[in-house]
């Protein structure tokens, strides 16, 4: 059996550095006696009410970038380097963030909607913090690209298959929710959880859709040189028979040759006029 670490890829290096970051600076200003903290809490977390009473859209994200206790700001991070950078090997930079924020606004959404309907002890004025939503995404995402990948259970010494870690991870997940999970948010983590999944299930479709737009464009952009072909053909035509001399373009603006009088070169066919 060998063990090794997951290498630091560009993206997940990103997430790292941003969040530790944020997670330093709050400790930082605190100690200048800024209270860092507070304007954490009341502009940059999720609260459901400042987001569908005031418009504050972007807690959507930005709470995935807020931790307050060094447990947590750990734990999301070594999950984020886990399995984030095996996800983004697999899929590269773009998608990987695609899933990632996908998961952490699917969470926020997840959030707000159980706040609203007060389902599992939600509440729209409860604000929060972390990045579960993004991390959990990409866990359900590696369970089911990695199915059969075998998991160490630090710091318990034995191998698990991912399918079985992610469904037993589920369980507790719903298990805790349904329980009442403290100060915990187990709504997020399922929010993670349901959005990573549509994700890899669905995927982006981007590329399907670039291709029907550019076929549309190029289709515009031929059909435009060919009625300009056919007008310069018509032109051309009319200024010929101004000086006595009969030239001929079929419909789509090729010149006909005549008949009689084959042109070198080409055994009299017909050639292609290109403006």
């Amino acid at each position: 059996m060998t063990l090794s670490l997951p290498p630091f890829t560009k993206a997940v290096t990103w997430l790292l550095g941003i969040n530790t970051g944020i997670f330093l600076l709050r400790f930082v200003l605190e100690m200048f006696g800024l209270p860092a903290k507070g304007f954490a809490i009341v502009y940059l977390s999720l609260i459901p009410a400042q987001v569908v009473a005031h418009g504050w859209v972007w807690q959507l994200i930005t709470y995935s970038f807020v931790h307050f206790e060094l447990g947590h700001w750990f734990g999301n991070m070594l999950g984020l380097w886990m399995f984030g950078s095996a996800i983004e090997g697999a899929w590269g930079r773009r998608r990987f963030l695609e899933l990632y924020f996908f998961g952490v606004v699917g969470a926020a959404l997840t959030t707000i909607a159980f706040s609203y309907g007060h389902i599992l002890g939600g509440s729209p004025g409860t604000p929060t913090v972390g990045a579960s939503g993004g991390v959990f995404a990409i866990l359900i995402a590696f369970g089911v690209l990695f199915a059969e990948s075998e998991i160490m259970m630090i710091p318990f010494p034995f191998l698990i298959k991912a399918k079985y870690f992610i469904g037993i991870l589920i369980v507790i997940t719903l298990a805790l929710a349904m329980a009442g999970g403290g100060n915990v948010a187990y709504v997020a983590h399922l929010g993670g959880l349901l959005f990573g999944y549509l994700y890899v299930r669905r995927g982006p479709k981007p590329a399907v859709a670039n291709v029907g737009l550019a076929e549309r464009y190029y289709g515009l952009k031929n059909s435009y040189y060919r009625w300009k072909r056919r007008r310069a053909a018509k032109k051309f035509e009319v200024y010929m028979r101004q000086h006595d001399q009969e030239v001929h373009f079929d419909e789509h603006g090729n010149y006909i040759p005549p008949e009689d009088g084959p042109r070198k070169g080409n055994g009299g066919g017909k050639s292609g006029w290109v403006n």
